[in-house]
């Protein structure tokens, strides 16, 4: 599977973990775990709060193959 989003090279840019995001989240560990090794992909809602909760526009999260 190809990587469809950004969410781990964000967070690791901005010095946050995925146990943080998680916590934000009100999510497993295991859920943001799976988001950032691309085996899974939040809904556009959640993409949308994980976006906010990072202060990046929401198609900073997505690959670029992505945005076209």
């Amino acid at each position: 599977m190809s990587e469809l989003n950004r969410i781990k090279v964000v967070l690791v840019e901005q010095r946050k973990t995925g146990k943080w995001l998680a916590e934000q989240l009100g999510v497993s560990v295991t859920t943001t775990s799976r988001w950032c090794s691309n085996t899974a992909q939040p809904d556009l809602q959640t993409l949308e709060k994980i976006a906010q909760l990072l202060e990046v526009d929401k198609r900073d999260l997505l690959t670029p193959s992505e945005l076209k």
